[in-house]
């Protein structure tokens, strides 16, 4: 399929690709930058065909006239895991929901091609991104409208308003006759569920104005996770760029069946809508890629090579039993919350024979935290944390079995706790301080899914 696809890309190939010089497989049309559908497919090609070391070149599905979607999933592949055996990141990106965006195309492409180069020319953050994580690309997700310079697919439909979250309840352009009636989102939707659905961070790339949103569309409300977005954009802010970073709603105008929502609401991604400049209509504008789009790169790198902070992330740095309650020493090294949090205590078997009652650690933050108990705790059961990576009612939970033995201790008469539990082998020992998790959510924050 694969070389049938490269075939037919030759045979339809336009002038675009004349140029071998040029790094950007297109050319000014109309005072922006153009690359067809043909170009591309010959570049993704090339590329797995010189780097499958780090290249996977994958056909996820096409368009509604039959060209081939490609998906660049870049990664070390020698390696399934990362160095220390645990999971690598998953990012997922795509670009080219509207056919004449073609700078959100772009910087999808430059995405790619930025960490292929980087591995060429032995760049260390490259290559330690590659090492640690997997990035999913899918350059162009509406060929035909690419082709056509022209917003909708074939069918008059706006891509980006064809997804299965509160689909065509906004005022809104050419939504099509259902969430997933076209090829092209249907596709998509079906990459994000059956491939990365897991994954760390989603972002769509478009055209418009210099901004990048944030869920939701529909809602000017901030969303559950306004924590971790809110540190994303103070970071954005203070060390790499001004450009605007708003919810969606109010940032732009209300929008709902976008992808980003869907990719927030129904799948629980943290999740942003890159839009580029829209000086790509105004005549003489067409400069180089890595010029015209060095910041937007530098956002996209500090958000790809961060990926492990953007969700929750427990460590437990002691337990201490005694009679009557369990002392916990827990910190959250992720940038966002934990709610609904457990501790429990488990045999072999995996049965649940204690567990804690519910508690929040916000992001970034440590706590002690003291659980009355009822009953003995086994000397001999393990221990796990069960927590969701995100406030998002629609995020992942983890059971994270800890590598730790629980100090069982004495009690005084006075009730007071005569040890200190036994430390993480895997942590710093550090100062914990405070007795209560106080969580105060923000007053915007009241909206979910």
């Amino acid at each position: 399929m694969r070389g049938l696809a490269v075939f037919l890309a030759f045979l339809i190939l336009t002038p675009s690709i004349v140029n071998a010089q040029s790094e950007w497989p297109g050319e000014p049309v109309d005072n922006h930058v153009h690359m067809t559908w043909a170009a591309m497919t010959i570049e993704v090609n090339n590329w797995a065909d010189d780097n499958p070391d780090i290249v996977d070149l994958v056909d996820v599905g096409e368009s509604e006239l039959g060209k081939t979607l490609w998906v660049v999933r870049l990664s070390d592949w020698s390696m399934e895991t990362k160095a220390n055996g645990s999971d690598k990141e998953i990012i997922y990106i795509d670009g080219g929901h509207h056919g004449n965006e073609y700078l959100g195309t772009a910087l999808a492409w430059l995405s790619a091609k930025w960490y292929i180069d980087g591995w060429n020319n032995g760049n260390e953050e490259a290559m330690r991104v590659l090492q640690n994580s997997e990035i999913h690309i899918l350059i162009m997700l509406n060929p035909d409208g690419n082709d056509f310079d022209t917003r909708w697919n074939i069918n008059q439909v706006d891509l980006n308003r064809n997804y299965d979250h509160y689909w065509n309840t906004c005022p809104t352009t050419q939504p099509g006759s259902g969430a997933f009636s076209e090829a092209e989102t249907l596709a998509n939707s079906k990459y994000m569920n059956d491939v990365v659905p897991n994954a760390d961070l989603y972002v769509t790339m478009h055209t418009g104005v210099w901004i990048m949103l944030y869920p939701w569309g529909k809602w000017p409300e901030q969303p559950p996770d306004w924590e971790l977005y809110h540190h994303i954009r103070d970071e954005v802010h203070a060390n790499i760029s001004d450009i605007p970073i708003q919810n969606a709603n109010q940032g732009l105008y209300p929008n709902c069946g976008t992808s980003r929502d869907y990719g927030y609401g129904v799948m629980g991604y943290p999740t942003f809508t890159f839009e580029t400049d829209d000086e790509q209509f105004i005549p003489g504008s067409v400069e180089a890629l890595n010029e015209r789009l060095d910041e937007e790169m530098d956002v996209m790198r500090y958000l790809i090579e961060n990926v492990w902070f953007w969700r929750a992330r427990l460590v437990v740095d002691s337990i201490t039993v005694s009679d009557s309650q369990i002392e916990l020493q827990i910190q959250n090294q992720g940038h966002a919350s934990a709610v609904n949090a457990t501790l429990q205590q488990v045999l072999d078997d995996g049965q649940v024979i204690w567990e804690s009652n519910k508690f929040v650690l916000n992001a970034s933050s440590e706590a002690t935290i003291i659980f009355d108990v009822s009953k003995d705790i086994e000397e001999t059961g393990s221990w796990r944390v069960n927590y969701p990576i995100r406030v998002i009612d629609s995020a992942r939970w983890v059971n994270e079995t800890l590598n730790i033995t629980a100090e069982i201790i004495e009690e005084e008469d006075s009730g007071f706790l005569l040890g200190f539990g036994i430390f993480h082998p895997f942590t710093t020992v550090i100062s914990l301080i405070g007795v209560a998790i106080i969580y105060r959510p923000d007053e915007d924050r009241i909206l979910e899914d």
